[in-house]
């Protein structure tokens, strides 16, 4: 009888310079230039590559986090370290040619934006890359981006997950403008291009008047593959109407298990193969030889961290309530809706409900991960807790973030890969050369595809 198969883990690396971690640019260890150093970033995207990582991601927001103050005069309070970055679509082209395997994901929002730009832009690296890119597509969260587009504050996120739908449709019907075969460069004939394979969109929508094709071939992958980060109502039905890959964020393995549950069957109600969507939470990890010395990596790095800029950040979180006016050891007040990232106040609510934190705790998990699950331990610990949310069905793997960088990186490549290896849950060499072979989803077909 043939053994069952182990489940397949899939990982990707968040590179969130100078850390996730709000303090974690300070750490001895820390290399707080990697935000904006090419050299680093070579690095460290060729060390997930020696890890045989899925990919590599990059966040984006087009603004200073803190710049727009939600009161007239009030002062101009930065939300995190992370302040300046290199723009990722740029970046992820740059980082192409000098890796040869790994997933290049970068994110870029359709709240400000058009979609024929942006197709071009991430059709051009998946040609650069042999077929290696992604877009992680958003609606934009910190309304400090509106004013740098015209705007006094975001659209509603009703409107803005609206205005994604479409945009993700003009795009992939942009991707779809010319069949495989459609250059057919033939000197002898003198045809270059054979018209019967190309594809006119002509869209016309609510938000969208476009009208093609887009003036390039057709991607190495059919079109890139499509991320997503929304865990709200209108977020996970985007996400598993168009997504591939979703980085979502559970602390609490039942309640991943259930977001697990629900965005797989939400898939399959589109008519996709559940299989094919690949969920990976977020997942900080602070590691060490031994437990204790995991331990004591974790309270150097909690001592770096200062009360003022935790609460800053907490703050984009909290609608229009000013969370400052209220005690730090007191529990989290209900707070209004957010118009920014509706989700991740709604699991923060959650956790502190869950665990009766105070608004000092809610603020220090939030600053020292985001707000993703934090693990600390020994490598075999942490390799315990991965297993045991992959095999309850909480997850297809992780997306890792990193405190600061490049150590933890590095640490997580040499350590814990190895032992997810030795358990048979991941793989120890590429099998394919594309982002969808280590994903292992399919090329999608065109729209016009007989």
């Amino acid at each position: 009888m043939t053994p069952p198969m182990e489940p397949a883990m899939h990982l990707g690396a968040f590179f969130f310079t100078p850390g996730s971690h709000s303090a974690g640019w300070r750490h001895p260890e820390a290399v707080p230039e990697t935000d904006m150093s090419f050299a680093h970033y070579v690095a460290m995207a060729q060390a997930a590559e020696r890890g045989k990582l899925d990919c590599i991601f990059f966040q984006d927001t087009a603004a200073v986090n803190g710049s727009a103050a939600l009161h007239g005069g009030s002062p101009w309070r930065p939300t995190a370290a992370r302040q300046v970055f290199p723009e990722p679509a740029t970046l992820i082209a740059a980082l192409a040619p000098v890796t040869s395997r790994i997933g290049l994901v970068a994110t870029a929002t359709t709240t400000y934006g058009d979609p024929y730009t942006l197709a071009r832009r991430f059709g051009t690296v998946d040609h650069l890359s042999g077929g290696r890119a992604g877009w992680n597509l958003v609606t934009s969260q910190i309304e400090d981006e509106a004013g740098n587009f015209g705007f006094d504050r975001h659209p509603d996120h009703a409107e803005r997950y609206e205005r994604a739908e479409e945009f993700f449709d003009v795009a992939t019907g942009l991707w779809d403008s010319f069949d495989e075969g459609a250059f057919p460069r033939d000197k002898q004939t003198g045809q270059f291009l054979d018209p019967a394979r190309g594809h006119i969109l002509n869209h016309a929508g609510k938000h969208f008047r476009v009208r093609g094709p887009l003036n390039l071939p057709r991607c190495p992958q059919g079109r890139p593959v499509i991320a997503q980060a929304g865990s709200s109502g209108p977020g996970r039905q985007l996400a598993s109407r168009v997504a591939d890959m979703i980085f979502t964020a559970q602390s609490d393995l039942a309640e991943a298990q259930a977001f697990y549950r629900d965005v797989k069957a939400r898939a399959a109600a589109h008519g996709r193969d559940p299989a094919h969507v690949k969920i990976m939470p977020g997942l900080l990890i602070v590691t060490g030889p031994t437990e204790e010395a995991a331990q004591a990596h974790y309270r150097s790095l909690e001592a770096l961290v200062d009360d003022e800029t935790a609460v800053n950040l907490l703050s984009r979180l909290c609608g229009d309530l000013d969370i400052r006016q209220f005690p730090l050891d007191g529990p989290l007040p209900d707070l209004p809706p957010s118009n920014a990232a509706r989700a991740r106040q709604e699991h923060l609510v959650a956790k502190a409900r869950r665990e009766n934190l105070t608004v000092r705790q809610v603020a220090r998990y939030l600053g020292a991960s985001l707000g993703h699950h934090l693990l600390v331990g020994a490598p075999p610990k942490v390799a315990d807790v991965m297993e045991e949310w992959l095999r309850a069905g909480a997850c297809d793997g992780f997306m890792l973030l990193f405190p600061y960088y490049p150590k933890p990186l590095e640490d997580i490549v040499e350590h814990i890969v190895p032992e997810l290896q030795r358990r048979g849950l991941f793989r120890t060499d590429y099998a394919g050369t594309t982002l969808r072979d280590h994903l292992g989803i399919p090329v999608p077909p065109s729209r016009y595809a007989t």
